[in-house]
């Protein structure tokens, strides 16, 4: 497996330098047009509107399995093992 990748990293660094400095640019004008698209933008805000949530969602689980989430971690009296 890791002389495959290796492989694989190899030739497709060596076809890259091949193709030089105008593929180069050709590929970051492409990169470029993309990202100021209508479309990129809509599906950016919705990858962030969906992490946002999913953090959301994270916090509310986290809050739920620990109590209300309000006592901070240095008020909590660390469990003593001893009858």
């Amino acid at each position: 497996m890791r002389i495959a990748f290796g492989a694989g990293f190899g030739l497709g660094y060596y076809l890259g330098a091949m193709a030089g400095r105008e593929r180069y640019e050709q590929i970051n004008g492409l990169a470029r047009k993309v990202k100021s698209s209508d479309a990129f933008r809509t599906a950016e805000e919705k990858a962030k509107a969906a992490v946002d949530l999913g953090v959301e969602r994270a916090k509310d689980a986290v809050e739920n399995r620990t109590g209300n989430g309000h006592s901070s971690a240095s008020s909590t009296q660390p469990h003593d093992p001893r009858p």
